[in-house]
């Protein structure tokens, strides 16, 4: 009797261990996400997807949130470092002012992983961005399609409204633009940014040149809340959805709700899900300091490229272009929607 009471407790055992959800039973150990802000809707799901997927592949998310202060952030760090976790996953109130961290995180053996924000004047041991400069290529074709459909070629006024002229990311667009551009003569650029990445600066901008250059064709801005103040300025001059063709980038909900009203042609997504995935798909080669190697990996369903930079591996994954055949499709994060693909490491 005793010994059936003893194989029974053995069966309760083994039975409650294989019922713990794998994740948990094959916890890996806590990584820590500094996220900058969480006030607008790319930073919230930023923590939501992150935290997806390293479940995936086995790790626990921590995120700490520095409400957009450099000094707390600097402190979060320190704190961290403390705590000994498997990884540190950075996005970067201040670029620079950062540096001294990951340093020191990396000094006490704490491997950092950089995501989104790119930080190039200290190494770090993973970064996943996107592809700036590809998607103003991808914002270059699209255009090319559009003026050709209206107007049977690449031709006519091109009004592009820049964010913060001092923000790599706007200035990379531009350039992945403009390459793209250069071969369509015909296709006059009109360039003006929006000081600061303010909405009314776009707004303003707009209004004048619709004044100056009445006959411009298309409207290309750099991110989907200065198109909300471009079709107020539209608006306000009498336009109706379709009068001007507009096309803006990074995915946000703003701009998907104004493909759906009819204003805006195509937004080009900055892949947030897969800048997240990425991390995870490379998070044991991360902790365990393993070599990251060069080349082509497909991310979610984007082909992207992995680089050896003076910095660490470096992955850029491209923006895809949303339209309103494809616009409700749940792989863009502008529908707050994550994925339910499984995240698998890489090997």
């Amino acid at each position: 009797m005793n010994r059936l009471r003893r194989l029974l407790t053995a069966s309760i055992a083994l039975a409650a261990v294989a019922a713990v959800p794998p994740a948990f039973a094959e916890s890996k150990g806590k990584i820590f996400y500094m996220v900058p802000t969480l006030l607008d809707e790319f930073q919230t799901e930023s923590v939501s997807s992150i935290t997806k997927f390293m479940a995936d592949v086995g790790y626990e998310v921590v995120t700490l949130n520095a409400d957009n202060k450099t000094d707390l952030q600097q402190s979060q760090m320190n704190d961290t470092i403390l705590q000994k976790p498997a990884a540190i996953i950075l996005a970067a109130v201040d670029f620079n002012a950062l540096a001294p961290s990951i340093e020191k995180a990396r000094a006490a053996g704490i491997p950092v992983m950089i995501f989104d924000r790119q930080i190039t004047s200290t190494p770090s041991d993973f970064t996943s961005v996107a592809g700036t400069v590809e998607i103003g290529r991808v914002a270059a074709g699209e255009i090319q399609r559009l003026l050709t459909e209206r107007k049977g070629g690449v031709k006519g006024k091109i009004l592009q409204v820049l964010g913060d002229p001092a923000d790599p990311y706007t200035l990379d667009i531009q350039k992945g633009f403009e390459e793209q551009m250069k071969a369509f003569p015909e296709a006059q650029i009109i360039t003006l940014p929006a000081m600061q990445w303010e909405a009314s600066n776009a707004g303003t901008i707009v209004s004048d040149q619709m004044v100056a250059n009445p006959d411009i064709d298309l409207i290309f801005l750099h991110a989907a809340h200065l198109s909300v103040a471009a079709v107020a300025a539209l608006e306000a001059k009498g336009k109706k959805p379709g009068d001007v063709m507009l096309i803006s980038s990074n995915g946000a909900p703003v701009g998907l709700d104004l493909i759906r009203k009819g204003w805006l042609n195509v937004e080009v997504e900055q892949p947030l899900y897969a800048q997240a995935a990425a991390l995870a798909m490379f998070a044991d080669k991360v902790v365990n300091k393993q070599e990251i190697k060069p080349g082509r990996y497909n991310v979610l369903g984007l082909d992207s490229e992995l680089t050896i930079e003076a910095w660490g591996p470096n992955i850029k994954i491209p923006g895809a272009a949303i339209t309103k055949d494809n616009v409700d499709e749940p792989r863009f994060w502008g529908n707050l929607k994550a994925p339910a693909d499984k995240i698998t490491p890489v090997q």
